[in-house]
């Protein structure tokens, strides 16, 4: 099982390369983190964008831009579906977006016709690796679904499970994150989270162990989970952190993010190829963990789809 971002990388070297479609391309975090998945073997990459901008900013940054196909298109709006179209047709396995809006790119993978709709509902999963812990953590939805109800919950928890299976984790343990740990009528999130645990149990719910509610102590602290006397197989040791809404994951993302310095990446999961969507905040560190991330989920795709 794959424990740390040293392992994705050297894993997706491994996996990969896949190609990446990268919609608007002339960002230069964004290139900084193609050449660099370029250079270590992880990924290939189709800049859609301004020419002249993304060959400036290569030069600058030392790019041998000589190794990527270009696709002018100085239009946002049409560099975003012309980068969604090379996914939708094969010629990519990944989508990234580079400088534009999240709603412009979003809007083109979105489209009835020529998008990339999946089965689901799309969702996002952000992976930490944080000092002290020797597991990753997968939290969703930090920036996608705003108040899922409990029927989204399932296809979101599905959509991460997806992911974790990519990283070799078959039966993640999941720990649904209230603010208690008790059943409180007034507290829609404990109702989905007592749900949650007995479609798991039915086997509604499959691939993973579902624990909750938990506060978040008590479901990454082993000691505070004794503490409180919570004995369930996933107390104090979950995996996946289902978060109740957008503006929980959203600050329990940042947090990690800026607070505990933790290395992280971000991914798009749901559609019919993984979409990597950061942040203008985020580093090219981050920016590259993510590249691998959806390397390794478009490697799981392509192996399930020839089973």
């Amino acid at each position: 099982m794959i424990k740390s971002f040293d392992d994705i990388l050297q894993t997706a070297q491994e996996r990969g390369p896949k190609t990446i479609a990268v919609a608007v391309a002339e960002d230069y975090h964004v290139l900084e983190a193609v050449w660099a998945a370029k250079q270590k073997g992880i990924a290939d990459a189709c800049l859609v964008g301004d020419q002249e901008k993304i060959c400036s900013i290569a030069q600058e940054i030392g790019m041998d831009i000589q190794q990527f196909e270009i696709i002018h298109e100085a239009e946002t709006i049409e560099a975003a579906k012309k980068a969604v179209h090379r996914v939708a047709t094969g010629k990519a396995q990944v989508l990234m977006k580079g400088l534009l809006q999240t709603a412009d790119i979003m809007k083109a993978v979105l489209d009835r016709e020529a998008g990339l709709r999946g089965s689901s509902i799309l969702s996002h999963v952000a992976v930490f690796e944080v000092d002290g812990f020797e597991r990753l953590f997968y939290v969703t939805d930090a920036a996608m679904n705003i108040a899922p109800t409990v029927e989204d919950k399932v296809k979101i928890l599905k959509n991460c499970v997806g992911l974790a299976n990519a990283l070799d984790n078959q039966e993640p343990r999941v720990g649904v994150v209230c603010a208690v740990e008790k059943l409180n009528n007034k507290m829609e999130a404990t109702l989905h989270a007592a749900e949650l645990v007995e479609r798991n149990k039915r086997g509604e719910i499959k691939g993973c162990i579902i624990g909750g509610p938990f506060a978040l102590d008590n479901a990454i602290s082993e000691e505070a989970a004794r503490i409180k006397k919570i004995t369930h197989p996933v107390a104090g040791k979950a995996e996946i952190l289902l978060i109740p809404d957008i503006e929980a994951g959203n600050i329990l993302y940042k947090s990690l993010s800026f607070f505990a310095k933790a290395r992280n990446a971000g991914i798009i999961v749901g559609a019919r190829a993984p979409i990597v969507l950061t942040s203008r905040a985020d580093s090219k560190e981050s920016k590259l963990n993510s590249i691998a991330l959806g390397v390794l989920l478009a490697c799981n795709q392509s192996e399930a789809e020839r089973l």
